[in-house]
């Protein structure tokens, strides 16, 4: 099946942690493809609205969802009410930290930390849309941004690579759970790609030891990401779920 431009015409989706990086690019290509966008962020209600301009560029209509997916009463609350405003079809549980450090000292709230957001907020997210995306029936899509490093595992990010890997096991839990429904249930596990948080955590001698070590010898854009997540949420991807889709250069395979 060709690729359907504006083939999400009619539908909502929510992209958790929206506001930047891959979750923008991520919005603007669902926009593209005619979704309304709803954009949550957690505290950067600037950088969001800079992220609703590009969905409106890209021929879309954005809607701002603030709420923190770390906090399960607020992260419920705020899923419900884009449900109960604008519908919901697709669920992008993207937003995700990292605290690294080596396991003997990690902190035990750091780890609860990176657990809280990355694994538990998805759950929780997962659980609050579920309701209404099943009454997209057939349009109803979960996709869940893990990582290279859940399946291959990392040096320094334990607590990282451990909620990362729960999320394929949630992935595939939850594919089986609502296939009968017709929704489908995918994940993308991104390699090293151009954001805030690998500038962060990369240093320039690794960056360059990084690379060389990628087939495809470069840094993935997040577009790449976004472009893998619009095909999972079409029409093109109805006969796909439970499957673990990766979007790294040939870091892994």
């Amino acid at each position: 099946m060709a690729i359907q431009d504006k083939a999400l015409d009619g539908c909502t989706a929510l992209v958790t942690g929206g506001s930047r990086g891959i979750g923008r690019a991520i919005c603007v290509a669902l926009a593209a493809r005619g979704a309304k966008v709803a954009i949550n962020y957690r505290s950067r209600e600037d950088a969001a609205q800079q992220t609703a301009e590009l969905v409106a560029k890209a021929g879309g209509t954005a809607v701002l969802a603030g709420f923190d997916i770390g906090d399960a009463e607020a992260a419920t609350a705020g899923v419900a009410a884009v449900g109960k405003e604008h519908g919901l079809h697709i669920l992008v549980n993207n937003a995700g930290i990292a605290i690294n450090g080596l396991i003997m000292r990690v902190k035990p709230a750091d780890w609860e930390q990176v657990i809280g957001v990355n694994l538990t907020g998805s759950f929780t997210c997962s659980k609050a849309a579920i309701r209404h995306i099943l009454k997209a029936k057939e349009k109803g899509r979960i996709i869940n941004l893990s990582s290279v490093v859940g399946e291959s595992g990392n040096p320094g990010q334990a607590a990282y690579s451990a909620a990362k890997a729960g999320i394929l096991g949630m992935t595939k839990s939850m594919a089986k759970e609502f296939a009968s429904r017709g929704i489908t249930v995918n994940a993308i596990t991104p390699g090293f790609i151009a954001t805030d948080m690998t500038d962060e955590h990369l240093p320039e001698e690794q960056r360059e030891a990084l690379v060389s070590s990628i087939p495809l010898a470069r840094i993935g854009e997040p577009e790449a990401v976004a472009d893998a997540v619009a095909f999972l949420a079409g029409p093109e991807a109805s006969y796909i779920t439970g499957h673990v889709l990766r979007v790294n250069g040939g870091l892994l395979m």
